[in-house]
């Protein structure tokens, strides 16, 4: 075959390094912003965090790595806190873990040093939520490779059956049927209704799950009060043990940080950024005089002094972009969500989501003249804070939807409906999707069974058959 040249013209979109680094950024909410500031502060040796005053710190920048200029300043706090008012750092005590409860009380149990160390492998193969998901000939083989302990899948079940003693009830369980098992076996069965309920766990445990109350009824041969003071039992288990572990002086539930502040007053808005803890940084004016020391009158730079001023450049370099990707950020982020506020003015006033309007991005990307991805990043993890309450910016979008009288209401609306009316219903005999779609048309609303079937989904409510009650 014949080698031949030829020109090819195509359009290929290369974003830029300081482009990279804004939509890196524009994707992080507070919390995780602040921590990247951090970590460009301790990388990068030109940067430093600029001291707070009353008065705005003076920014020093690089314009050619030889004269003074402004850098892309920016600016995210107002200096409006009285005297009384004081930065308290938040101190975090960290407790123990799962792993060393249990492991703590293994210690209290009768196994030799193989064992131990076999048993103490295992404990290190639970899961967060207290299950043990990996099969025998797995664990057998890493204990093998990692430890140099020869063990067969039998000996790991005796094992295993040890740890299921230990507290949180049900650790170590493979699914949630032995789960449950474990933890009603380790209560008193001095009542009929929890000997009736560790027979359902242990023989008709798919038709529990499957919620044929009806046909266990009939089979068990129990009334209907004996058999629902049996599910009540089981109602008190937990699916996951690891959740029953809680140490006193370990917390890890997940703060939410708001992104926004909205205060409403006087029937007017004021927005701003929450950016109390973020650090604002600026170039370190050592590194100019470093450079100046080495560049001679003439623009000329030693051979021995090259590397040093290649390496002081680089960095300024990635500071520049790095400070005004933080502006760009900032400014992104207020221009979305001034529009999102403008947009859904309505809402905001009193918090009243049945005065959510119909709201997709592209109807805040338009307004804000941006890219749809653009606005999806912002809202995306993104809290803001009311004088209502703490919202997710997400939950403001909604689809819109269309009613027989051709007036549009936001989907929002629709779930409301459906949440109403399944709190509502028998729960003996729970509505149907197809019920749930005849009942909205004839309030007026156009949808179809399926639609019906996406937001009880998104709602997190399970189908009829598994909603029915006893």
């Amino acid at each position: 075959m014949a080698i031949s040249q030829r020109q090819i013209q195509k359009q290929l979109q290369t974003l830029s390094p300081q482009q990279i680094q804004m939509i890196k950024l524009l994707e992080l909410p507070m919390l995780q912003f602040e921590q990247r500031i951090k970590q460009e502060i301790e990388e990068n040796i030109v940067l430093e965090e600029e001291e707070r005053k009353d008065e705005d710190a003076e920014q020093i920048s690089v314009d050619d790595y030889l004269r003074e200029d402004d850098t892309p300043g920016y600016k995210l706090r107002v200096n409006n806190f009285s005297k009384d008012d004081k930065q308290r750092p938040v101190t975090l005590a960290e407790g123990r873990s799962m792993q060393e409860y249990l492991t703590e009380q293994l210690g209290y149990r009768n196994l030799g040093n193989e064992e131990r160390q076999v048993a103490e492998f295992l404990i290190g193969s639970i899961d967060e939520d207290g299950y043990l998901r990996r099969d025998m000939e797995s664990i057998s083989d890493d204990i093998a490779f990692s430890l140099g302990i020869e063990t067969s899948a039998a000996e790991l079940e005796q094992l295993l059956t040890v740890i299921h003693h230990l507290e949180p009830a049900g650790i170590g369980a493979r699914n949630l049927q032995e789960c449950l098992l474990l933890q009603m076996q380790q209560r008193r069965l001095d009542t009929p209704a929890k000997r009736l309920a560790l027979k359902i766990l242990s023989s008709y445990f798919d038709e529990f799950v499957k919620k044929h109350y009806e046909k266990l009824i009939a089979r068990l041969g129990v009334s209907e009060d004996e058999f629902r003071d049996a599910i009540d039992e089981i109602k008190h288990l937990s699916p996951k043990p690891g959740n029953l572990y809680s140490d006193s002086q370990f917390d890890a539930s997940p703060y939410v940080i708001p992104d926004f502040l909205i205060d409403y007053h006087d029937s007017r808005f004021e927005l701003s950024l929450t950016s109390y803890n973020i650090p604002e940084v600026k170039i370190n004016r050592r590194y100019m005089d470093m450079i100046r020391d080495m560049v001679s009158s003439d623009g000329y730079v030693s051979e021995k002094d090259k590397e040093a001023v290649q390496f002081v450049k680089s960095k300024i370099d990635s500071a520049k972009w790095f400070i005004s990707a933080i502006k760009q950020r900032h400014d992104t982020l207020m221009r979305t969500m001034q529009e999102i506020l403008a947009f859904q003015q309505e809402y905001f006033k009193d918090g009243d989501k049945s005065k959510l309007r119909p709201m997709i991005l592209k109807d805040i990307a338009d307004r804000a003249g941006l890219d749809v991805s653009t606005i999806s990043r912002v809202v995306n993890s993104k809290y803001a804070q009311t004088h209502f309450g703490i919202i997710l910016l997400k939950s403001l979008f909604s689809e819109a939807m269309q009613t027989e009288s051709g007036d549009t209401v936001s989907s929002y609306e629709i779930k409301n409906i459906l949440q109403t009316c399944i709190d509502e219903e028998d729960k003996r005999h729970p509505l149907t999707d197809e019920t749930l779609m005849n009942i909205l048309n004839s309030k007026g609303y156009c949808i179809a069974r399926r639609t019906v079937a996406k937001y009880r989904e998104m709602l997190d409510i399970p189908v009829a058959r598994l909603r029915k009650q006893i």
